[in-house]
């Protein structure tokens, strides 16, 4: 609702403010010598609160996306797990949008950008010129999303974030890669002849973690006698519990502890970063003659495993640390699978299909 008050200054001019107060909204106020804009002013500001439109003609107007990138980078990026590779993607919506009042940054304007994004080529494997795949796309869209969400959560810069309304790629279904009996034994076998490696893969394939909570782990974190591992900082940021299997049980009872390193895997040269540990896999995965399998599809491996052995999707995602089954359910078809074989091998048998 609007109101105008007419004040009167001691040399006699007068002067007329106009004051917006709609419920869930600070009052807004503006003072002017005519009572025509007055009016005009509060009828405008009134509508573009109702609409949701009355940041973005004031707030949002006083500041740049390379401003609000600039502030998220010293307030919010070094908190971030990936906060590297979002700070890259961070610098390309700068690049090309960074001029722009956070006003000017609609929906329609990023989803205008995002074709760009989709359409640029980028060096990669050997040099060859290729395109970024839709889920590199969406976090692109991710980060930026970022930086917009706390402009108008935290900072009021913004009435909403524009990404609300920005639709994301379609991206394929999840790749699902896993070692199968005889890989795997190879694999093992291969890998007993790097110490490191062996006790990392054996880790990987029996508890499903990631590559990062498993090089980042420090042995404060491993409780032998409860045969636990206690992962403190994860992806999704929870904390989570995985089993110490027997095998593993022997390998870190061997393990020597270092004392300048807190780590289960220091790094040769600097033993207070992880060992790295890409060059004994790839020789280990030469070595075993496997092809077309990534550190990360040891993850993969271990859930399908669960899967064929009939563990319910929502325990897979417990392990797995997913917040959501959607992730998980791309190890339902395995199941099912699994489960189809087994039925048709005994009940051929009972309905006399195996005689």
């Amino acid at each position: 609702m609007a109101a105008i008050e007419k004040r009167t200054a001691q040399d006699g001019s007068t002067s007329y403010r106009a004051k917006v107060r709609l419920q869930g909204h600070p009052v807004q106020s503006a003072t002017f010598q005519r009572l025509t804009d007055a009016r005009r002013w509060a009828q405008q500001t009134e509508a573009a609160i109702r609409e949701g439109r009355f940041f973005a003609t004031s707030e949002a107007r006083k500041h740049t996306l390379a401003e609000a990138v600039s502030r998220y980078r010293a307030e919010h990026l070094a908190e971030l797990r990936d906060g590297e590779r979002r700070g890259r993607q961070l610098d390309w919506w700068t690049e090309r949008a960074g001029a722009f009042s956070l006003v000017e940054i609609t929906a329609a304007r990023i989803t205008e950008l995002q074709g760009k994004l989709a359409a640029e080529q980028i060096p990669g494997k050997g040099g060859v010129m290729r395109h970024r795949s839709p889920a590199t796309i969406n976090r692109y869209l991710a980060a930026l999303s970022g930086v917009l969400s706390v402009a108008a959560r935290q900072w009021q810069w913004l009435e909403r974030s524009p990404m609300e309304s920005v639709a994301k790629r379609k991206e394929p279904p999840g790749r699902v890669r896993y070692l199968s009996d005889g890989e795997r034994d190879v694999l093992l076998r291969e890998s007993a002849r790097h110490e490191d490696l062996h006790l990392f893969v054996l880790l990987s394939l029996s508890t499903g973690a990631r590559k990062s909570e498993i090089m980042n782990l420090e042995w404060r974190q491993i409780d032998m006698q409860r045969r636990v591992i206690e992962l403190e900082h994860t992806k999704n940021k929870t904390r989570r519990s995985l089993p110490i299997v027997a095998p593993v049980l022997a390998l870190l009872q061997k393990r020597v502890r270092r004392l300048d390193s807190p780590l289960l895997f220091p790094g040769h040269r600097n033993p207070r970063k992880p060992l790295v540990i890409e060059a004994p896999w790839r020789e280990a995965i030469a070595a075993a003659g496997i092809e077309g399998f990534r550190i990360h599809d040891m993850r993969h491996s271990c859930a399908s495993w669960l899967a064929m052995a009939g563990v319910p999707m929502g325990t897979i995602a417990e392990i797995l640390g997913h917040k959501s089954l959607q992730m998980t359910k791309r190890y339902s078809h395995l199941s099912t699978e699994h489960l189809a074989g087994v039925l048709e091998s005994v009940t051929g048998k009972m309905l006399g299909g195996g005689q």
